[in-house]
């Protein structure tokens, strides 16, 4: 296994892999450095690394990911990986590239797509649908049933009620309590949640 990504999210990913006692080979970054643990070499990627390998893309930001995964689709497969301390439900789905950090909880139908990154201690209720390219960041909780659309952020500590819909590549402010659905590309802030402005 590899990592796509060489900085803070790849750290992580990397504590989740050594969690689970599975090996990784190396990492590949576009800028790559020293500064990584373990002093694990770091290349610059290429078709000739990546080939045939099971890859995580290591970054947070989903547009970045999402990014990367067109570039490299056709090279490799992909790998997903939750650590030991999650509740992932045996009744959820979880798509490919998609990592879960410790302490998470995925309830009973809930469907996770491809490249997502479902973080510490965050909560995903019953039902819930959770497209490609999506972060639920640490302590964020959703209630059952909503629907999260590809390429949104929820935001840390963020709250969302029951039955929402976040819609495509939205960013829900650290905290936010939201009550109601959001739209394509709206930042929302606040509590309870408010749209301050739509992004291109």
């Amino acid at each position: 296994m590899i990592l796509y990504g060489a900085r803070g999210q790849a750290k992580v990913v990397y504590d989740l892999i050594l969690s689970n006692d599975q090996l990784l080979e190396y990492l590949v970054d576009d800028q790559p450095h020293d500064d990584f643990p373990h002093h694990l070499k770091i290349f610059k990627p290429s078709r000739a690394l990546i080939e045939g390998k099971k890859v995580i893309i290591a970054i947070g930001d989903n547009t970045i990911r999402e990014r990367i995964y067109q570039q490299i689709k056709d090279w490799c497969t992909f790998e997903s990986v939750h650590h030991s301390s999650a509740h992932v439900s045996r009744f959820s789905e979880v798509g490919e590239g998609t990592v879960i950090m410790p302490q998470a909880c995925v309830n009973a139908d809930v469907k996770i797509g491809n490249h997502c990154i479902i973080n510490t201690a965050s909560t995903i209720e019953h039902d819930c649908i959770i497209e490609d390219f999506v972060h639920i960041s640490p302590k964020a909780s959703l209630a059952g049933n909503i629907r999260v659309k590809k390429g949104a952020h929820v935001g840390i500590g963020a709250n969302i009620i029951q039955g929402v819909t976040i819609g495509e590549h939205a960013l829900i402010g650290a905290g936010a309590v939201v009550l109601k659905d959001v739209p394509d590309h709206a930042v929302v802030v606040g509590n309870p949640g408010r749209v301050i402005k739509i992004r291109e």
